[in-house]
């Protein structure tokens, strides 16, 4: 727990005997203890302190401004093609943004931010939505997931979109896939499950290669299947 005149954002030293700690205030993961704050040093390391018998002062109110967690939802953009595709997030490396002054890392995927990393999307797309349903390390999605992920997809392909998008962390990624290749029989659709190795605010994120084959999947895939669409080798050729 926080005292009382120190907030997140903060730039503070903490004196603990004779050890004196300086860094920015994080906050706290749903791991941390009530007696553990997070601080951000100045070499880029995170470290927990416990506030039991330390002293804190404010060296600098709001020296970096942490960014509120936004609201999951829907959000849908409109294009001059065709096709409507329906992009569904469950989490993962490529709808993640780092906030590196606090090293943060933040789910960033709405249609407009899509449009904005791959802008020929708007040639093909009729409509492109956005929906985001989980904000999960893939690691920790189970079959529980698996089953709200193919009602999703299959809410989707009911409503008439010409393909289906899942945006999903790579770790487990093909446990996924293997799981709604089995639940989504008969499909009139190319579902596609995607992710990327690099996060896409990174020069060398493969997102929008990954994407841009999603979009080729949608319009010319000659089957209704569920595939995975991911960078082919470790090259960025």
């Amino acid at each position: 727990m926080l005292p009382k005149e120190v907030e997140y954002g903060d730039l503070v030293r903490v004196i603990k005997g004779s050890e004196v700690i300086e860094g920015i205030v994080l906050p706290s993961t749903e791991f941390s203890s009530e007696d553990i704050i997070v601080l951000k040093l100045p070499s880029g390391y995170n470290i927990g302190v416990s506030t039991r018998g330390a002293r804190f002062e404010v060296l600098r109110k709001g020296a970096v401004r942490i960014s509120p967690e936004v609201p999951m939802g829907r959000t849908a953009i409109s294009g001059n093609g065709d096709l409507r595709i329906s992009l569904i997030s469950t989490g993962g490396t490529i709808v993640s943004k780092v906030e590196y002054e606090t090293g943060a890392v933040k789910p960033a995927i709405t249609a407009e931010e899509l449009v904005d990393m791959v802008p020929e999307l708007l040639k093909h797309i009729k409509e492109l939505e956005v929906v985001e349903l989980y904000r999960l390390f893939s690691e920790d999605i189970t079959p529980r997931h698996w089953e709200k992920i193919s009602a999703a997809v299959a809410d989707k392909v009911m409503e008439g979109y010409d393909g289906v998008v899942i945006a999903h962390g790579t770790d487990t990624m093909s446990f996924t896939a293997s799981a709604l290749a089995f639940a989504l029989r008969n499909l009139p659709v190319p579902v596609i499950l995607v992710g990327a190795q690099r996060s896409s605010d990174r020069p060398s994120s493969d997102t929008i290669l990954n994407l841009r084959a999603c979009a080729i999947t949608v319009r010319n895939a000659p089957f209704g299947e569920v595939v995975v669409a991911m960078h082919g080798s470790t090259s960025d050729r």
